[in-house]
C-alpha cells in the first residue's frame, strides 16, 4: 500500500470534527477504497480546549494555521474557517504556493476567489476542491463536473439554502408569518443569529455563482448575480400559491441565453407537479439540464456535520487516488469572461398581490396601467367585499420583461387606492 495521505484541519468546528469523526470510523473502508490510508496529521483552531467530541491528542497542534502548510509531512490543507477573505484566503494561497493540495468547504472563498485559486492551483499541479462548498453532501459539483462531462449544460437551478426551505416549509405547514418561523429556525440551530446571509438570498449567491461556473466553463462571477432573499414572502402568498397550484421555494437559477449568462436568486412559484416542489424543510436539491442526458435531479442535506464532512472526505479520496481535475472542469486558461444577461430583459410569468381600497374603479385604473405596459393579465383573485377597507387582490401575469413587469409595478404602486407595495413573485414553469 502507499504512503498515506497526510492531511493538515484548519477550523476545528463542526465540519472539522466530523471529518475527524469519518477519518476514525470508516479508516479501513477509506484504505481499501484509496489504496492508501488518509491521516490527519496537523490542525488549527482558536481555542486548543474546547471540547469537540474528537481526540486530538495525536494531532500537532498549530496557533498559526497558516504556519501548517510549509510543514514537510503535509500533502493536504483543509480549509474549514470560512469568510471570503482574511486568513482563509491567505492560507489556501499560501498552501498552494508551497505545493500542498487545498479542500475547502468555503462557498463565500470560492465564489469570490475561486478563479484565481484555481489557476494557482494548476500552475503547482495541485488540486482545488469545493465539493463542500455547494449543496452539503449532494455529490453536485463531482457529478457536473465529471458525470455529466460529455454534456453542453444550458440551464441548472435548485434550492440551495436549507434554511430558507426550511421557513417556507414551516409557513406553510403552520400558517405562521416569516419573523415567528425565523425564531423557530435560530432556536434549532438552522438559522444564524445573524440570518441575512442565508434569508436575504446571498448564501445561495454564493453557491449559484459557483455551479455557473462549472456549468458554462466561466470564470465564476459572483457579482452579476442578481439576488433577493424571502423576508417580504408572507403566508398570506402560500396560501394564494397553493390555490394557484404552485409551491414558493428560493430558487437559484443559472441559464445560458444569446445574451449572455443569467444569473438569478429570489422566490419563485414553481408548480406542484415539479420535482422540487416536493424538497421541503432543510433539504437542498439541484436540478440540471444537459443536451444529450435531458434533466437530472439530485436531491439530499445541504448542511451539518455529517453531510459536509462527508462532501469533504470525498474530495480527499478523490486526492488520495491521484484524481485531479481541474477545479472548474476545464483548465482555468480556457475559462471564459462571464458575460452577464441584464436581469431587466429577463422574460417570463409574474405573481402580484394587492392591498386596494375595496371601491369602484380601482381594478380598472390597474388594468389601464397593465395595458398601457402592455403586460397581460392571466387571472385575478379576489376574495370578499369589504367596502371602503382593505382587500387583497392577485393577479397572475402572462410573460413580460422585468423591465416591464417592475414599471407597472412602479406606476401601480402610486394609486392612492394601493394601501401596501405591490408584492411580486415570478412563476417558473420548470
Amino acid at each position: 500500500m502507499s504512503e498515506p495521505l497526510k492531511v493538515a484541519i484548519a477550523g476545528l468546528g463542526t465540519v472539522g470534527a466530523g471529518v475527524i469523526k469519518i477519518l476514525n470510523d470508516n479508516a479501513d473502508v477509506l484504505s481499501k477504497r484509496c489504496g492508501r490510508s488518509i491521516q490527519v496529521v496537523a490542525v488549527s483552531a482558536r481555542n486548543r480546549n474546547q471540547d469537540r467530541g474528537v481526540s486530538l491528542d495525536d494531532f500537532a497542534w498549530y496557533d498559526d494555521a497558516t504556519e501548517m502548510v510549509v510543514a514537510k509531512d503535509v500533502d493536504v490543507v483543509l480549509e474549514l474557517i470560512g469568510g471570503s477573505d482574511g486568513i482563509a484566503k491567505a492560507l489556501c494561497e499560501k498552501a498552494i504556493a508551497n505545493g500542498k493540495h487545498v479542500v475547502t468547504a468555503n462557498k463565500a472563498l470560492i465564489a469570490h476567489h475561486g478563479s484565481a485559486l484555481g489557476a494557482a492551483a494548476e500552475t503547482k499541479n495541485v488540486a482545488l476542491s469545493y465539493e463542500a462548498a455547494v449543496a452539503g453532501g449532494i455529490p453536485i459539483i463531482k457529478a457536473m463536473r465529471e458525470g455529466l462531462a460529455a454534456n453542453g449544460i444550458k440551464r441548472v437551478y435548485g434550492i440551495l439554502n436549507g434554511t430558507c426551505n426550511y421557513i417556507l416549509t414551516a409557513m406553510r405547514e403552520t400558517g405562521r408569518e416569516f419573523e415567528d418561523v425565523l425564531k423557530e429556525a435560530q432556536e434549532l440551530g438552522y438559522a444564524e443569529a445573524d440570518p441575512s446571509f442565508d434569508v436575504d438570498g446571498v448564501d445561495a449567491a454564493h453557491k449559484l455563482a459557483i455551479l455557473a461556473s462549472v456549468a458554462f466553463g466561466r470564470k465564476v462571477d459572483f457579482d452579476s448575480v442578481n439576488v433577493e432573499g424571502i423576508r417580504h414572502v408572507s403566508f398570506q402568498d402560500i396560501q394564494f400559491a397553493t390555490e394557484l397550484g404552485y409551491r414558493i421555494k428560493l430558487l437559484g437559477i443559472a441559464t445560458e441565453t444569446a445574451n449572455g449568462i443569467e444569473q438569478r436568486v429570489h422566490p419563485c412559484m414553481v408548480p406542484l407537479s415539479a420535482s422540487i416542489a416536493a424538497v421541503e424543510d432543510v433539504f437542498n436539491a439541484v436540478v440540471v439540464d444537459g443536451d444529450f442526458v435531458d434533466t437530472t435531479m439530485y436531491e439530499g442535506r445541504g448542511a451539518g456535520e455529517g453531510p459536509t464532512a462527508s462532501a469533504v472526505v470525498a474530495d480527499l479520496v478523490d486526492i488520495a487516488r491521484g484524481n485531479l481535475v481541474p477545479a472548474f472542469g476545464i483548465p482555468t486558461s480556457d475559462l471564459m469572461d462571464s458575460v452577464p444577461a441584464s436581469m431587466a430583459g429577463h422574460r417570463g410569468a409574474y405573481y402580484v398581490r394587492l392591498m386596494v381600497v375595496d371601491k369602484p374603479g380601482v381594478f380598472a385604473e390597474i388594468a389601464t396601467i397593465l395595458q398601457d405596459n402592455s403586460v397581460s393579465m392571466e387571472s385575478v383573485i379576489q376574495r370578499g367585499r369589504s367596502p371602503g377597507e382593505a382587500v387583497p387582490v392577485v393577479l397572475t401575469l402572462h410573460d413580460t420583461t422585468e423591465a416591464a413587469m417592475l414599471k407597472t409595478l412602479e406606476t401601480i404602486g402610486q394609486l392612492q387606492t394601493v394601501l401596501e407595495p405591490p408584492r411580486m413573485i415570478r412563476i417558473e414553469s420548470l
